[in-house]
Formats: C-alpha cells, sequence, structure tokens
C-alpha cells in the first residue's frame, strides 16, 4: 500500500472550505468542536451539499455521555434524515449503556436507519472495555470506520493499542486513529499502527477580540480549521509507504 487518507473534523464553512483548500480527503462535519463534536445546524449541513470531497456528519444530540432515551434517539433518526437528505457521504455516531458497555441495540437500530450511508463509530469505543472484540462487533454492525485513541488521551500514546485493533480489523473497517494527531506525530502514528486513514482537527488557536471576550460571546482563544495544518497533514499520510 502506497498512501493514506485524512479526515478532518470542522465546525464552521469556513472549516470545510479551509480542510478542502488543505487537501483533506474527507470532512467531518460537527457543531462545538470544543464539546467533542455535536449534531451541526440545518444550515451547516444543507452548505456542506456538493462539498468537493465527502462529507460525513456527527450524529451528537448534547455533549456529556453516550447514553441515549427514547426521544434522543428519535431525534438523531430525524438527524440522519436531514444528513441523507442533503445526499452527504455518511454519518458518525455512538452510543453506550449506563453500565459502560456498547448500546449495540441503540446503535443497530440508527445504523439501520441510515440505510446506504456510510458510518464511523466515534471515540465512544474509547470509553469501554474490550476494544478488540467490540472491533467485530462494529463490523458486525455494518460499520465501515472506527475513531479511536486507542483509549489513550492521545493516539501517539496508544499506538501499538491501535495496531491490535488494526490487526483484527484485517481490511474489513478501517481503524482511524485520532485524539492528538498532527504533522508532528503522523508519519510515526501510520507507522506503528498500519492505518490507513488519520483523523484530525488540523486546527490553530486564534485570538478573539476582547470586547466579545469581555461580553462573554467567545473565549479568548477559538480553535479555526488551518489550511497549512491540512496541508502538512495531508502531505505525510498520501506520501506514507509501508515499506518506509
Amino acid at each position: 500500500m502506497t498512501g493514506a487518507r485524512l479526515e478532518v473534523c470542522v465546525d464552521t464553512i469556513a472549516g470545510f472550505h479551509a480542510a478542502v483548500a488543505g487537501g483533506a480527503d474527507r470532512v467531518e462535519l460537527c457543531a462545538a468542536l470544543d464539546l467533542g463534536g455535536l449534531t451541526p445546524t440545518p444550515g451547516l449541513i444543507a452548505a456542506a451539499r456538493g462539498l468537493a470531497i465527502p462529507v460525513r456528519c456527527m450524529i451528537r444530540p448534547r455533549a456529556g455521555d453516550f447514553c441515549f432515551s427514547r426521544a434522543e434517539v428519535d431525534q438523531m433518526k430525524a438527524d440522519i434524515d436531514a444528513v441523507n437528505a442533503a445526499g452527504l457521504a455518511g454519518i458518525v455516531l455512538g452510543a453506550a449503556t449506563p453500565g459502560g458497555q456498547l448500546d449495540v441495540a441503540v446503535l443497530q437500530e440508527l445504523r439501520n436507519h441510515a440505510n446506504q450511508l456510510g458510518a464511523t463509530l466515534h471515540r465512544v469505543i474509547d470509553t469501554v472495555p474490550d476494544r478488540l472484540t467490540l472491533v467485530e462487533t462494529a463490523v458486525t454492525l455494518g460499520f465501515d470506520t472506527v475513531l479511536s485513541s486507542g483509549g489513550a488521551g492521545r493516539a501517539i500514546d496508544a499506538c501499538p493499542a491501535l495496531g491490535d485493533m488494526v490487526k483484527v480489523a484485517n481490511g474489513r473497517l478501517d481503524i482511524m486513529p485520532g485524539s492528538g494527531v498532527g504533522a508532528e506525530n503522523g508519519l510515526e502514528i501510520l507507522r506503528a499502527t498500519g492505518a490507513k486513514w488519520l483523523h484530525s482537527s488540523c486546527s490553530a488557536g486564534v485570538k478573539m477580540p476582547s470586547k466579545l471576550v469581555e461580553k462573554g460571546f467567545c473565549p479568548v482563544s477559538m480553535a479555526q480549521t488551518n489550511t497549512g495544518k491540512t496541508s502538512a497533514l495531508a502531505d505525510i499520510c498520501h506520501g506514507f509507504s509501508v515499506k518506509e
């Protein structure tokens, strides 16, 4: 294999244009990346229609845990309908039980509702035990990608665990390392894990005007998708060879 691919998570219109300009292969469209990513607004979903690269949309109705009520599951199904109607490429979702396991029943219901959309199981897998067994579960549920940090705060700190997940997946789905991934460690992660995708925000902190900060409209600095950072990591991915 020569070349890996890059997915960039964004939460603004400017962000996904920056990701495209930087050479990303796919966009994960979210709201509120500072909360780990929530379902984007209908307007942002509509704006992503016709983007030059595939777009997967986060389906997560709120911040906090991943234990969803019946009403929240119905809300997620309606959000999936919006993604389908917009013609986007896929969804990103996860669900857990109060006991700390994957909620297989909810995931199956949502996956079935998504029909032919591509589907990523997100980092809920990093919150539950026995990730290797759950790779098999993800295959059975019809996911084609699992986003994971290997259970660590940063993917670079769990390369052996991620490599084991790649081996268990055995090409049946993609294990996509994410969390703290950038040009400074992307090559090391690819070499150590055998992954074919990397996931990153490719963002840089931008200082906000003091008058907005003082009125509580924003923090002192906000992360924004950076074309240069995207380009640097995309170049690493696209130039990667397993022979290195």
